[in-house]
């Protein structure tokens, strides 16, 4: 797929956008077709379990196999000639330490990773000076101030390069704090310098001059930090020239005292406090006989078996769909930054750009339209068929604007219907499996900061999803009718048919002294119809039915909006 994505977008942009570019490099794109342009390592062939080897046409010298293991990893040379038409490289594996490529000036992950090695070995390979068709480094020697500039990597990155990133700065600053801080006799003694084309050691005599002349011009400070004066002068060029005996040795000199570290340099740079994080373990309100006899009743896991007219089904999804689909047309939003290179840690120049995808329709990537409806509306091939034929042309139309929301929101409005038949015909089977109590207390992304110290609960801590949800649980805390509760976790699901269910909460109450009155309760804040989608009210349906008449009569459940609402709900019970 993304093959066939890159060739059209190439021959699109060489095509519309030779005008940007000079005659030459326009000759050098219009030489090569976009096949010939990217080749893809893929190291291991799964059968043979051996490395696939790239062909070579004896004539041109070139590869002809989209392995092209020779060129990629072997043949730099070759690689890096203007001659061969490789230029973009893929990858399912990454290209790892031992890859002598210097010349990576882009790089655009398509998949996320949590791989900090991989991520270090993808970098790496754009953090080298490039070099020309010569193989001669393209340094500051050469560019001057223009090395930044063509030195540029570009990363196409996706949201897992952020924590890799910050992790990478603050790696950055514990390196440059190791770095020589301080200019000392014995910094410069010993180091190796080039005169020429030969290496001159600086001895303690030299170091002991270099550390006059920088006092003398006041480079240095009391406790031998190099000063701003220092770095000031030699921005603005008009650094004090180094006295006769050192004049030989003058240009290495000056690259030693410019490398000894600024510590100053950290003082802006983000310092993270290390924090203890609490546990929420199963405290005592678990043990207690009231949660035990509850959770002896919901800790079980069902299946369901429905029925309903799928020829019924077909013509509400026909009405629906040619009524509500609207599918807006895809944009993109490219955001463009370059790192700064005083603030190692911020973007300068950001700017974002909003475009319109017009080109979708003329892709070649093929999508399973049915089997991806069948398998979101838990439907047939052959319903999704029938629904697909009945719509409006022009509504069969919209794919084209956009096939992930086109699928997307025709799953939803036939799921919508779909709901809205499936009540009154399921039917609940209890299976062997059981919920573990390890559910409450599984290690996820918890936010300390926002939790609810509670009393009655069965872990220290609630994590609610709203602050309604706040309120109930302190409302619980401060209730006399209330023994002990939790609050379900997103795992404790019951199946439907339009997707799984997850309850709120679970409570052991009392009434009149007589205690085990347990209730499964839902917080939504407000039960307004306008509040809840169709699919998340027959998904309460469905739930109501399991607790309240297949299930057992021991469990009750109840959707609220208030405490209130549920001691109402409980004085109703007979």
């Amino acid at each position: 797929m993304f093959q066939k994505i890159f060739e059209e977008e190439y021959a699109r942009l060489v095509s519309e956008e030779f005008h940007i570019w000079d005659e030459d490099y326009n000759e050098y794109l219009r030489r090569f077709t976009p096949q010939e342009v990217h080749r893809g390592y893929f190291s291991i062939d799964k059968k043979t379990n051996r490395v696939i080897d790239g062909k070579v046409e004896k004539k041109t010298g070139l590869s002809d196999d989209i392995s092209a293991y020779d060129l990629i990893l072997k043949n730099k040379e070759r690689l890096l000639s203007f001659d061969e038409p490789t230029r973009f490289i893929f990858s399912h594996s990454a290209l790892r330490e031992g890859w002598d490529n210097p010349n990576v000036f882009q790089i655009c992950t398509l998949r996320h990773s949590n791989s900090t090695t991989a991520k270090r070995q993808e970098v790496g390979r754009g953090l080298r000076l490039c070099v020309d068709k010569n193989g001669v480094r393209m340094d500051k020697e050469l560019l001057g101030e223009d090395v930044h500039e063509v030195n540029k990597l570009t990363v196409i990155a996706n949201e897992s390069y952020a924590d890799f990133t910050s992790a990478l700065q603050k790696e950055t600053r514990e390196v440059l704090r190791e770095r020589a801080a301080k200019a000392t006799v014995a910094y410069f003694t010993g180091k190796q310098i080039k005169i020429g084309e030969e290496l001159h050691t600086i001895d303690e005599s030299e170091a002991s001059r270099i550390i006059i002349y920088l006092e003398d011009n006041g480079y240095i400070d009391e406790d031998k930090h190099i000063t701003p004066e220092y770095r000031e002068a030699i921005t603005n060029g008009n650094v004090a020239p180094l006295p006769s005996k050192l004049q030989p040795i003058a240009e290495g000199v000056t690259r030693l005292i410019n490398s000894i570290f600024d510590p100053k340099a950290l003082d802006d740079m983000v310092t993270e406090e290390k924090t203890t994080i609490p546990e929420n373990k199963l405290n005592e309100n678990f043990g207690k006989e009231e949660f035990q006899a509850l959770w002896k009743e919901i800790n079980h896991q069902y299946v369901y078996t429905v029925n309903y007219d799928s020829d019924e089904l077909i013509e509400k999804a026909i009405l629906h769909l040619n009524a509500e689909l609207n599918v807006k047309q895809l944009r993109y939003i490219m955001v463009e930054g370059t790192q700064d290179e005083k603030q190692v840690t911020e973007f300068g120049d950001t700017r974002s750009q909003s475009h319109q995808l017009t080109d979708v329709c003329t892709s070649t990537v093929r999508y399973d339209l049915v089997g991806d409806i069948a398998r979101g509306a838990n439907l047939t091939r052959r319903t999704v068929v029938k629904i697909l034929q009945g719509i409006k042309e022009s509504k069969l139309y919209l794919f084209k604007n956009n096939p992930e929301e086109f699928i997307r929101k025709v799953i939803g409005i036939i799921k919508e219907q779909k709901s809205t038949m499936i009540v009154e015909t399921i039917h609940y089977n209890m299976t062997e499996g059981k919920y573990d109590s390890n559910i409450f207390t599984v290690k996820s992304k918890m936010d300390f900061d926002k939790a609810y110290e509670a009393k009655k609960h069965i872990t220290d801590y609630v994590f609610s999803d709203s602050k309604g949800e706040r309120q109930f649980a302190h409302d619980l805390d401060e209730a006399s009718e209330v023994t002990v509760y939790a609050k379900l976790p997103r795992s404790f699901q019951i199946p439907t048919p339009v997707g799984n269910y997850a309850p709120d909460w679970a409570i052991a109450m009392k009434k009149d002294g007589v205690k085990h009155i347990f209730f499964i309760a839902e917080t939504k804040g407000t039960m307004s119809s306008m509040q809840i989608t169709r699919i998340e009210e027959a998904k309460i349906e469905c739930a109501e039915k399991l607790f309240n008449s297949m299930s057992t009569m021991h469990v009750k459940y109840h959707k609220v909006a208030s405490y209130n609402d549920l001691i109402d709900a409980m004085n109703a019970i007979a």
